[in-house]
């Protein structure tokens, strides 16, 4: 169910904005509903497997002590 909504705005921006909805074939009524829609959209938050799979694959050996290769790393300035 769709409501009507009264908004106050600059007309030389309005002017504009009624230019730019009527070169993208829509209505400015749906530019602010599509903003609206987009302020309000739930952010979807990566899970860290999500982050560690963008990573890609890597050539660590797996046995490898990453701590000490961490600190090796540190001391020659890495």
């Amino acid at each position: 169910m769709k409501r009507r909504l009264n908004l106050t705005i600059e007309e030389g921006l309005l002017k504009s904005m009624k230019l730019h909805a009527e070169k993208q074939h829509t209505s400015v009524s749906d530019l602010v509903e599509n903003y609206f829609k987009k302020v309000v959209k739930p952010i979807k938050k990566e899970s860290f497997m999500d982050m560690v799979e963008k990573l890609g694959p890597h050539d660590i050996d797996p046995k490898a002590d990453l701590k000490e290769m961490y600190y090796q790393d540190k001391m020659h300035g890495h």
